[in-house]
């Protein structure tokens, strides 16, 4: 096994654990921040139940959640991506709402007062003015994501978890270190 040959392989892993993470958080930020702008709109009624809700998922062990879902999804990428489009939504749902309902009232009176529709105050006044609070959000379901990938690998999901289960499997130190530290760089890399 030549140098090249780790490089191909920890190349394929990384594409592995980037498709999961990527596809999961995309998901997760779609329906993440439609939900909580549906719980900002309708805050008496939705705000508990709706984020309790997401909050429960995030109360779920990983490795019992994917048990539930391999049922339903079979074992590969897909209950792997559902669950850690799961675990995304609460961090993605929550600064949702914490942003648009942290834009002060005046300013959207004064853009109603101009004329603004419901829709023009979301998109050129809400949407931008807790951006920043969105995207915090964002970061932190892609992190997460990106830790909780490495379990996929025990039901065939590939990414960075498959040394790190097939080092436990064979007692080799060296395989666990490549998969933790490339997950470890691939999360910081995210979170910076």
């Amino acid at each position: 096994e030549t140098w090249w040959d780790d490089v191909v392989y920890i190349l394929k892993l990384l594409g592995q654990h980037m498709f999961l993470t990527l596809t999961a958080t995309g998901l997760a930020t779609v329906f993440g921040i439609g939900i909580g702008l549906l719980v900002a709109r309708h805050e008496e009624t939705l705000a508990g139940p709706l984020l309790g809700a997401v909050g429960v998922l995030q109360t779920i062990p990983s490795l019992a959640l994917l048990a539930f879902l391999i049922p339903v999804f079979g074992i590969g990428m897909r209950p792997a991506i559902f669950a850690l489009f799961l675990y995304g939504l609460l961090p993605i749902v929550r600064n949702t709402y914490t942003g648009i309902i942290s834009v002060p009232a005046d300013l959207k009176d004064a853009g109603i007062g101009m004329g603004m529709t419901r829709g023009q105050l979301l998109w050129q006044l809400e949407l931008p003015l807790s951006a920043k609070t969105i995207m915090a959000g964002i970061r932190t379901a892609l992190v997460i994501s990106v830790g909780t990938a490495t379990l996929g690998a025990f039901i065939g999901a590939g990414g960075f978890g498959d040394p790190i289960f097939a080092g436990l499997q064979q007692k080799d130190n060296g395989k666990i270190l490549l998969g933790a530290t490339a997950s470890a760089i691939l999360a910081l890399t995210c979170d910076y």
